[in-house]
């Protein structure tokens, strides 16, 4: 029914950058987000994007360096991430909401109904 793709992961040293993609098969998403999980632990939120409105929010781990964006017209979602760290390596995961997420936030996993597959980023040192 509903697909979210993500792709651009893999192997970067520290202080390089990298962007994701995630492709969406609808339109119909409220807000869209990154979310990672690395070995050991518990899925994270990274960074959200509301697909008609221009709010966004990060994570405190990456402001500054990771930037999220959306394509509207191509339902596609990106997250250029800067001056990696290895502390980012993780799979990174593509979510949407169809319905509005709880407000004042953007962060919370139990607002995303839809979720892609994953993609590595593993960060050397």
């Amino acid at each position: 029914q509903v697909q979210l793709v993500e792709s651009g992961g893999g192997l970067v040293q520290a202080g390089g950058s990298l962007r994701l993609s995630c492709t969406a098969s609808s339109r119909a998403f409220v807000a869209m987000a990154w979310f990672r999980q690395a070995p050991g632990k518990e899925r994270e939120f990274v960074a959200a994007i509301e697909v008609i409105g221009p709010v966004t929010e990060y994570a405190d781990s990456v402001k500054g360096r990771f930037t999220i964006s959306r394509d509207n017209a191509e339902n596609k979602l990106f997250l250029q991430m800067n001056t990696l760290k290895p502390e980012d390596t993780a799979v990174y995961y593509c979510a949407a909401a169809s319905t509005a997420p709880t407000a004042p936030t953007l962060s919370l996993r139990s607002d995303y109904d839809y979720w892609g597959q994953g993609t590595q980023l593993t960060v050397s040192s």
